[in-house]
């Protein structure tokens, strides 16, 4: 049983040694969260225990409880997005030269060719992926789908809403 821990072990960790791409903007965002959850979050939940400790008796003491639960919370997010940097391969879409094909970082313009409705998405990491802002990660249905294509080219997006199909407008890489 014991060689089957290590061996878990080993394994886990091995995941967290690839290299997840980023792009900077992206970077400067976890840094700037690291940053804040080092020299604002950890002080403040730490001042929090010791004003929930002065209470008294802790066994009942429901802010002590919360502050331990944010405590650990902030602890756990420090020690991911640490991970998250120091697996980081920063890429800079403007330093890319991909010939026109679209990969990590290209912004890609499509047009829906069943309603002629244009949108323009970004290719990015996980941590930064946010459909409001037009950033998709590098995982999802759309992105794989696009992955390798050039201007002028159509893509298949399978999604959970079913089969969609874009055409490649334009790609650039800002």
């Amino acid at each position: 049983m014991q060689g089957a821990r290590c061996s878990l072990k080993h394994f886990s960790i091995g995941i967290f040694m690839a290299t997840i791409p980023i792009t900077k903007r992206g970077a400067e965002k976890l840094k700037a969260e690291l940053h804040r959850l080092k020299t604002v979050d950890r002080p403040w939940v730490i001042n929090a225990i010791a004003e929930a400790r002065a209470q008294g008796d802790l066994s009942e003491n429901a802010e002590y409880e919360a502050a331990k639960d944010r405590q650990g919370f902030i602890e756990g997010r420090i020690q991911e997005v640490e991970g998250k940097l120091s697996a980081a391969q920063i890429i800079d879409p403007s330093a890319v030269d991909a010939g026109g094909r679209v990969v990590f970082g290209a912004t890609v313009e499509l047009e829906d060719e069943q309603t002629g409705d244009k949108v323009t998405y970004q290719i990015v990491g996980e941590d930064e992926a946010d459909l409001k802002q037009g950033l998709v990660n590098i995982g999802s249905p759309i992105a794989r789908a696009l992955i390798g294509k050039a201007e002028g080219e159509s893509a298949e997006v399978r999604a959970p809403g079913g089969t969609k199909y874009f055409e490649i407008v334009a790609v650039r890489y800002l």
